[in-house]
């Protein structure tokens, strides 16, 4: 029996909610979820999201460690989490 959620295509904006707090909702990156909408500034009530398909564990990122550590290479990380930006406590994709 497989008991997985299935994850909405789309995603209408509520008042009062943020790019962070949609993207933790979905268990994805911020930067995923606004790269996938080409988001520039913080959300609108009403505004429909794209909500890309994720696979993998959220992860946050700690001393010492590289893209090509967490991901397999710079371009595996890029394509998972929407951005080359890499920073300790940034929350990724594995």
């Amino acid at each position: 029996m497989d008991l997985s959620l299935e994850r909405p295509a789309f995603y209408r904006v509520k008042r009062g909610q943020t790019i962070c707090s949609v993207a933790k909702t979905y268990h994805i990156p911020p930067r995923l979820l606004a790269a996938e909408n080409s988001l520039t500034e913080e959300l609108s009530e009403g505004q429909v999201l794209r909500i890309p398909p994720a696979e993998g564990h959220l992860y946050v990122v700690r001393g010492g460690e590289s893209k090509t550590l967490l991901c397999g290479s710079p371009e595996n990380f890029r394509k998972k989490n929407g951005t080359d930006c890499f920073y300790i406590g940034q929350t990724i994709l594995l």
